[in-house]
């Protein structure tokens, strides 16, 4: 089988893992949203997208004429990022055996009128942005705003997707003479304000060979860090990732979503290129942002003002932004440091962002989207910002960065799935499917994250020995588990069609502490559940607000499931109280320390939490992560 890997190193990189030749989710939790997505998602975001104007922008450049450019300077990434998930879909639906609502032909006609507008719209020395086409703006004159390579590099991983996924070419043919033209033509010190043409010039340079792809992206790499790009208002250098140099630096910092892309483009340079330098700084920022920028949820960016990391431990969680393409970049780096390291920790958080900090940015019915992903909305929140999630998910949003951004990860998941190398085949995440790589296929059985029991069932098997390496999750039992958590479970032996290995990783209800240095967490605790991360929801408590429920034990069992959820959602029960607590006489929330407070009227109540994925689809209203344990 060939490989059609959304992440493809080149032979000669120096990676520990390689993914995967191919395999398939089918079925079970990744299956449905997988479906969801094909059926209610993908042709959901044409329609808006077409309503937005993006399309067209293109027919408009592609007729030359001029004419008034609709939407943001970046409308052609939503095109590209709709079009790399319809390319991973039909790949997908290629080896699927069973109907779906949404033919692949279907698929394949959007796709390529799609395709015949993008590449009519292309000049003939290469260049392709709507905006500065229709505007008539001088090109590449003002990148630290215009978003040119940003999109660039969004139609290079489209044309790639397509090539891999289909065979289909005709957008390899678009994204190859634009590329062609930014290695003839692009000024030296030339840096997009947005990072994402990196790694997608790595991407083009392992789909097609050509060596000044590569060069590219890591000349743009290393010119990351020395002011550069001219500042605007309040921000200085660092919101871009221009403050200081890759290689130099110790975390990430500024625009979070901007910082995953850079991140994750410059481990594709310094894999393709064998700089252990350059992947030394990145696993340090990595570790370092682990331990200090991450919420629980995986989630990444304190501030709403610059879309950006905070300080060290600034994780307040209802003002958290967590924008959902933050999550997704967060994905596409930790994957290309675990291709780079084979390093468990890696797929650790892959999985925790995958579950807690990218699904809930999309409905459980596929037609909603949040852009900001909050740990907490308190009683009474109403702002206007139609990002905030007070206000529930949104069918679109003006900047619509985050929902085919949702649809392409959903599309190539499968690739993210598995690797392989010279000693067998490691699993990393766990889905109900089949694993292919070489003369291998594996079949994997499970219910998780609902349960932990796996089983990984050899279908296929060369008669040589080669080792199954099985992640067991940091969060595993350990009494259950068959190697520590955070580790591989390693099986070397000779398999035969048949053979059967059976995990059982130990999902059960369990409390979470923050360091003391999170204070905003302090005396407050989380309840999760194999990798999901739970919170209490208002729809669950009526006669009381959730601001003034605590957690009064620390027992919790499973509970039965709740209406208006999926009948396999796995809520948690835990004993609480509910606190009305009482002002001073004058009203004001402050006391004098030594002043003896009030009692607070208390109740006792069952307390029902819920995945944090699935709030906010039976109504908005207040919702924590975090809640006071008494």
């Amino acid at each position: 089988m060939s490989d059609d890997s959304a992440v493809r190193p080149r032979p000669e990189a120096a990676v520990a893992l390689r993914p995967a030749s191919g395999g398939r989710v089918e079925g079970g939790f990744w299956g449905a949203r997988q479906r969801v997505n094909r059926e209610v998602t993908i042709p959901l975001g044409e329609e808006r997208i077409r309503e937005s104007g993006a399309f067209t922008n293109l027919e408009l450049a592609g007729r030359g004429a001029g004419g008034e450019h609709q939407g943001k300077v970046f409308a052609d990434s939503d095109v590209y990022k709709w079009l790399e998930a319809v390319a991973w879909e039909r790949g997908r639906a290629s080896g699927s055996p069973a109907p779906t609502a949404i033919s692949d032909e279907s698929l394949a006609s959007s796709y390529g009128e799609a395709v015949k507008l993008v590449a009519g719209a292309q000049r003939t020395d290469g260049y392709l942005h709507t905006h500065t086409q229709l505007t008539g703006r001088e090109r590449y004159s003002d990148l630290a705003s215009s978003h040119e390579l940003y999109c660039a590099g969004h139609l290079m991983q489209a044309a790639v997707a397509g090539s891999r996924a289909t065979g289909d070419r005709s957008l390899l043919d678009v994204a190859t003479r634009f590329a062609d033209h930014l290695v003839k033509d692009l000024p030296a010190d030339a840096l997009d304000g947005h990072p994402e043409i990196e790694t997608a010039l790595a991407e083009l340079y392992r789909e097609t060979g050509t060596r000044p792809y590569l060069d590219l992206a890591a000349r743009m790499v290393a010119g990351r860090g020395r002011e550069l790009l001219p500042l605007k208002g309040h921000h200085g250098p660092g919101i871009r990732q221009d403050r200081v140099p890759v290689r130099e630096a110790t975390t990430v910092e500024g625009h979070a979503v901007r910082a995953m892309y850079l991140a994750a483009g410059a481990a594709d340079v310094a894999v393709e290129t064998a700089d252990e330098g350059l992947l030394t700084a990145l696993d340090r920022q990595w570790h370092d942002m682990v331990a200090t920028k991450t919420y629980l949820t995986g989630g990444l960016g304190a501030n709403w003002y610059g879309e950006a990391f905070g300080g060290h431990h600034e994780l307040t969680p209802e003002t958290a932004y967590c924008e959902t393409c933050a999550a997704i970049g967060s994905v596409q780096w930790s994957w290309r440091m675990l291709l780079a390291t084979g390093e468990p920790a890696y797929a650790d958080l892959m999985e925790r962002t995958l579950y807690n900090a990218v699904l809930p940015g999309v409905s459980l019915g596929g037609d909603r989207f949040f852009y900001v992903n909050a740990l907490r909305v308190r009683a009474g929140a109403n702002p206007d910002d139609r990002r905030a999630p007070a206000r529930g998910r949104q069918d679109w949003y003006g900047t619509a960065c985050c929902p085919p951004n949702v649809m392409r990860l959903l599309s190539s998941l499968d690739h993210y799935v598995a690797t392989q190398n010279q000693d067998g085949i490691q699993l990393h995440l766990y889905a109900g499917g089949t694993v292919r790589a070489g003369e291998v296929v594996l079949e994997i059985e499970t219910d998780y994250p609902w349960n932990g029991h796996v089983d990984i069932v050899v279908r296929e098997t060369p008669g040589r020995p080669w080792a199954l390496s099985a992640r067991i999750p940091s969060w595993s039992d350990p009494s259950l588990a068959p190697a520590a958590p955070g580790s591989y479970h390693r099986i070397h032996r000779t398999w035969h069609p048949g053979d059967r290995i059976t995990l059982d990783l130990g999902v059960r209800p369990r409390l979470t502490v923050a360091v003391p240095r999170l204070d905003v967490a302090r005396g407050q605790v989380a309840v999760e559940r194999g990798p999901l991360v739970y919170c209490l929801e208002q729809a669950d408590h009526p006669g009381v607000v959730v601001d003034d429920l605590c957690v009064a034990s620390p027992d919790l069992r499973d509970g039965p499931p709740l209406t208006g959820l999926p009948p396999d959602v796995v809520p948690i029960i835990a004993r609480g109280r509910a606190h009305v607590h009482r002002q001073t006489d004058d009203g004001f929330p402050y006391r004098t320390a030594t002043t003896p407070r009030a009692p607070d009227h208390t109740g006792t109540a069952d307390l029902t939490f819920i995945p944090y994925y699935t709030w906010a689809n039976r109504g908005v209203g207040p919702m924590t992560i975090w809640t006071p344990m008494h």
